[in-house]
């Protein structure tokens, strides 16, 4: 507060007991102000901190009482009556002394010689440059709206119309030392108003782009900027009477009007897996902020479901694409995949593992890690032929019998790239040094996809041929490469393009980012660089970034969309791969699905 003495009525002629008398009431009064409501509950008003404020750190263990959002003229979610109330709610575990596993490599043993060190700074500047243009553009011309049309400057709604690239970038803005973009998008984000519209909501999408969004920029602030949390809060009260169900399970597609005028929705009969099973992370780390046990309790409720379920399914290990919510039958469903419908319910189970090392809610998620992992090794994964006999191994989809027996389709799709980066946590978390050896694999295989493609970018989905060989992933062996089996006008490696998109998706140099992270090996940077050149050369569009169309023409055609991944996830993870190995370091922070950084307890 600026000229505070004046406001306060201070005087020189005061005496020294009276100002004391006053300052201390004053205290008492503010104190007051700040800690409680009219009906004596706790609360918080979103103050800001500076940056530059001195150092605090981020909660050891949750609060107590658990925060509330502040007052305001929103509409109060956390007052909705529940018609299924939870009686108990689950509670964190408390850490113990076990320490987690490190996960990077130690880069204090490599000292970058000077040229190095100059090329990566020059390569991390142009991909800041290109952040920039975007986030420019979509300031300019599509200000707290969801997604930026890059070719028309116009807007688009596309995930309940509160600003989804503005949330969804924030911890990018962080991280590249953004900081006055940062506060003048926070000051935006406070005027997102949550209340009841008549709108069916994507619960998958508002929690990772927007609830994660928020806790992670208020994690990278060092829990210091308390605006983020309390509005925070204020969505997360509105997400959780989503999970307003007989069975506690959540409405995946939501209407949040209905839900204030106490009309009944029902969780889906026809359910998708990753919206089921990918807000662990979030709510987690949402629970540990606020001491607000509503979050990892329903947590608890979804992974208690998932575990007893596991090896009930067809392929035991794995659950399939197509879930009952309702009845909380996961069993029935036949189609099997590390990608599209599933992928982040796979990748979540490793990293709340690693939020939660050291308590005794732990091991319930290695277990189930690694008992996935390894069937998806077996099932899910082969190795194709290509013209150079690469070593790589491919993530696919298939279909199971229900005896058991799966028809793999040998397609294969970009957001499955992903995967080789969730081996490669996972042999550092796991301790299975083998997982690292199939993450180089898989991570290989889309690298091989990129720079095979007419323009260098891996197309959205594509089938392979696989070795022939029963023997698992054709290790070893030469897969031989026939000319003649490729028509003229197909790309010898490619069997067919079901999809020539690019959607500006994060998942190749996601997984390269992880791989030189937990190796050290500077090749992955160079990968890396190869990558982000056919990327920033296929995708400059208008003022920013556009989607291609179909990258297997000769002239790329550009989508009019720039999803808001693209400032969340690629360019972020383009910008991680070329810094310095401490910024966002694995041993320091788990990073959600949507690329959001939480703070790991040290």
């Amino acid at each position: 507060m600026h000229g505070r003495k004046g406001s306060f009525g201070y005087s020189p002629s005061r005496s020294r007991v009276g100002a004391r008398w006053s300052g201390l009431s004053l205290v008492i009064f503010v104190v007051l102000i700040l800690f409680y409501n009219s009906n004596g509950s706790l609360w918080i008003l979103p103050i800001q901190q500076s940056p530059s404020a001195s150092r605090l750190s981020c909660p050891t263990t949750p609060p107590f009482p658990p925060l509330r959002p502040s007052r305001s003229n929103r509409y109060d979610w956390g007052n909705l009556t529940q018609r299924y109330p939870v009686e108990s709610f689950a509670q964190l575990p408390s850490y113990g002394a076990e320490k987690a596993p490190r996960i990077q490599y130690d880069f204090r043993s490599n000292k970058p010689k000077v040229a190095d060190e100059v090329k990566r700074k020059r390569r991390q500047d142009a991909v800041k440059s290109a952040f920039e243009r975007s986030s420019r553009a979509y300031k300019k011309h599509a200000w707290q709206k969801d997604e930026l049309l890059p070719l028309s400057n116009g807007s688009k709604t596309s995930y309940g119309g509160w600003g989804a690239t503005l949330v969804d970038s924030l911890d990018t803005l962080w991280i590249m030392d953004m900081k006055d973009e940062f506060n003048e998008a926070v000051e935006a984000i406070m005027e997102i108003d949550f209340s009841p519209k008549d709108m069916e909501v994507n619960m998958f999408e508002t929690i990772i782009r927007y609830f994660g969004g928020l806790l992670a920029a208020y994690d990278m602030t060092d829990c210091k900027d308390m605006r983020l949390l309390d509005k925070a809060m204020e969505l997360g009260d509105m997400i959780y009477a989503s999970f307003d169900t007989p069975n506690r399970m959540p409405i995946t597609r939501w209407n949040p009007m209905k839900a204030a005028n106490h009309i009944p929705q029902e969780a889906a009969q026809q359910g998708i897996l990753a919206e089921l099973a990918s807000f662990s992370l979030e709510f987690t780390r949402a629970s540990q902020l606020t001491g607000d046990m509503k979050y990892y309790d329903a947590v608890v409720r979804v992974t208690n479901v998932l575990a007893a379920q596991q090896y009930s399914t067809r392929i035991p290990g794995l659950w399939p694409t197509g879930i009952n919510v309702q009845t909380q039958d996961l069993t029935q469903g036949t189609h099997f995949t590390l990608g599209a419908m599933s992928d982040s319910a796979y990748e979540y189970l490793p990293k709340t593992y690693h939020l939660l090392h050291g308590t005794t809610a732990a091991p319930q998620y290695k277990t189930m890690a690694t008992t996935a992992l390894d069937a998806a090794t077996k099932h899910l994964l082969f190795r194709p032929i290509t013209p150079d006999n690469a070593d790589i191994l491919v993530a696919t989809s298939g279909r199971a019998t229900p005896t058991g027996t799966l028809t793999r389709d040998h397609s294969v799709q970009h957001l499955s790239c992903y995967a080789g980066g969730m081996y490669a946590l996972s042999a550092q978390l796991l301790a299975s040094p083998s997982y690292l050896a199939i993450a180089r694999r898989l991570t290989s295989s889309c690298l091989w996809a990129s720079s095979h493609a007419p323009a260098g970018i891996m197309p959205e989905s594509f089938s392979m041929l696989a070795c022939a060989s029963a023997a698992p992933h054709n290790d070893g062996q030469n897969c031989t490469f026939d000319p003649a089996v490729w028509p003229p006008q197909q790309h010898p490696g490619f069997e067919k393009v079901f999809d020539g998109r690019y959607a500006l998706r994060p998942e190749v140099i996601e997984s390269v980012w992880v791989m030189y992270r937990v190796t050290g090996e500077e090749g992955w940077r160079d990968e890396a660089w190869g990558l982000w050149r056919s990327v920033e050369r296929g995708t400059r569009g208008g003022g920013a970034a556009a989607g291609v169309r179909d990258e297997g023409e000769l002239e790329l055609e550009l989508e009019d969309s720039m999803e808001s991944f693209w400032l969340a996830e690629t360019l972020k993870y383009f910008y991680l791969v070329f810094s310095e190995p401490e910024l966002v370091s694995l041993d320091e922070w788990v990073l959600s699905t949507e690329a959001h950084p939480f703070r790991l307890r040290k």
